[in-house]
């Protein structure tokens, strides 16, 4: 066990740094950071004080993405789930928000970045959504959010191979903006953060809000359905023996299905 807090906040020049702080599992994800992260977002939504976001992880590792045990000892799924609130909390803050990203960047630690308004990863991430490999169907809009930045056959790629892909590809695809050094990326990270929160306000949220305009609605929409389709195969057979031959150590065999 330890004692370090799995998410760091803090607001400093009228920017708000959420951090993923759980090294030794690689910022594996749980219901309390996301909980605790939403929270955050909404509070910074209300605080006329913080002007941007930074999300952002340690200097090693952004997110591994869920973790395997609190996943399955505690599902979690509807509207109300911890991890729901953090996806609408990112996805209708009307505020800029910039992700800094390096090391393992898996599921929702990519699929987060595609609500992000900017981002900054090293060029050692290693980014994935292996969803389809897990017995599973993606999350956080991304069917509906990555086509529209990659392209039907980009996105195809990667979310029906569920593979590794490095920041380059990310970048060719549209999920992120800037490949900076791993010595460099939050550096850089901060620097736009701080352009943002240092703009007019009322004409940054409206910008956003332009940006934005016309998909919000269809977003949450295929938020939902995707974390009803979700909830569904992570009770079926392919996500148990997925999750199964994870825990043992071995590849999973789907020829009987």
């Amino acid at each position: 066990m330890t004692d370090q807090i799995p998410v760091t906040i803090s607001t400093e020049n009228q920017v708000m740094t959420i951090a993923w702080n759980r090294p030794e599992k690689k910022n594996a994800l749980t219901q309390l950071m996301y909980a605790t992260a939403a929270d955050a977002i909404k509070a910074a939504a209300e605080d006329d004080a913080v002007r941007a976001v930074l999300i952002t992880g340690t200097q090693e590792c952004f997110t591994a993405g869920n973790d395997l045990g609190d996943f399955l000892n505690n599902p979690a799924s509807g509207e109300e789930a911890p991890v729901s609130q953090f996806l609408l909390a990112i996805s209708t803050l009307e505020k800029p928000i910039v992700a800094a990203v390096n090391g393992p960047a898996v599921g929702i630690g990519t699929t987060m970045l595609l609500h992000c308004d900017m981002v900054v990863a090293a060029d050692t991430t290693v980014f994935c959504m292996p969803f389809s490999n897990l017995g599973l169907c993606p999350e956080a809009a991304s069917s509906f959010l990555l086509p529209r930045l990659a392209g039907h056959q980009r996105a195809a790629e990667l979310l029906l191979l569920g593979e590794n892909f490095d920041a380059q590809q990310a970048k060719e695809c549209g999920i992120i903006n800037y490949i900076a050094a791993a010595d460099s990326y939050l550096a850089l990270a901060n620097d736009l953060v701080n352009k943002l929160a240092s703009k007019p306000p009322t004409s940054i949220r409206m910008t956003k809000q332009f940006l934005k305009q016309g998909q919000d609605a269809l977003v949450q929409e295929r938020m939902r359905t995707e974390g009803e389709a979700f909830a569904q195969l992570l009770r079926g057979p392919e996500a148990r023996e997925a999750m199964t031959a994870f825990m043992e150590r071995r590849e999973p065999d789907f020829s009987k299905f």
